[in-house]
């Protein structure tokens, strides 16, 4: 098949991931068509399978960059060697990706059941992988009498589901700063696992 003329891959290619994000986003995957994402680009609807396979494969690709930003964007931040240092760390990057990223955000949560067995369990992986930081840092802190947690696995779980939820409700412009909403949430989740 040829490529649609006037087309170009570096230009088209990330086009279609930002109309496909963002009408998954807004209408949800399974309501959402190849060819009103070629639409919404501008071009045939034959083109786009010059770009991606299908659509699973789209979904596929926008959840895993999106965990694959996450992480290196953590990797990329100074780490402390302090437990509670690492804590409120992970809770203000966190809160400040999310807040960046609105859109994203809500596929990686509500379209993830829609994913493919074998897609679904490389994007599960990367996420215990993510969810893995925040508990190891959670077993230092409780080694070194910072932290108190029954469990740190269920302690990690609960906080980056209350650090995801911000994105629910805050909108730029608001009541709250970005940097206010980080750290009444770094003063929440400081709170949650007993550090003083």
């Amino acid at each position: 098949m040829a490529r649609t003329a006037g087309s170009h891959s570096d230009i088209t290619g990330p086009r279609i991931r930002e109309a496909a994000l963002r009408l998954f986003a807004k209408h949800g995957y399974a309501a959402v068509s190849m060819r009103r994402i070629a639409s919404e680009v501008g071009v045939q609807a034959g083109a786009l399978y010059n770009y991606i396979p299908d659509k699973q494969a789209l979904l596929f690709s926008l959840l895993k960059g999106h965990m694959d930003e996450l992480l290196e964007a953590w990797e990329a931040e100074p780490h402390a060697a302090d437990p509670l240092a690492r804590l409120e760390a992970f809770v203000r990057f966190h809160i400040r990706f999310t807040l960046r990223r609105a859109e994203s955000i809500f596929i990686s949560y509500m379209e993830l059941r829609n994913l493919e067995p074998e897609n679904f369990a490389q994007i599960e992986a990367l996420r215990r992988r993510y969810e893995g930081v925040l508990e190891q840092i959670l077993r230092d802190g409780q080694a070194a009498g910072q932290l108190s947690v029954p469990d740190t696995r269920i302690a990690a779980f609960a906080l980056i589901g209350m650090l995801t939820g911000v994105n629910t409700w805050y909108r730029e412009g608001g009541r709250l700063s970005e940097q206010e909403v980080a750290a009444l949430y770094w003063d929440m989740a400081r709170k949650a696992v007993g550090a003083a």
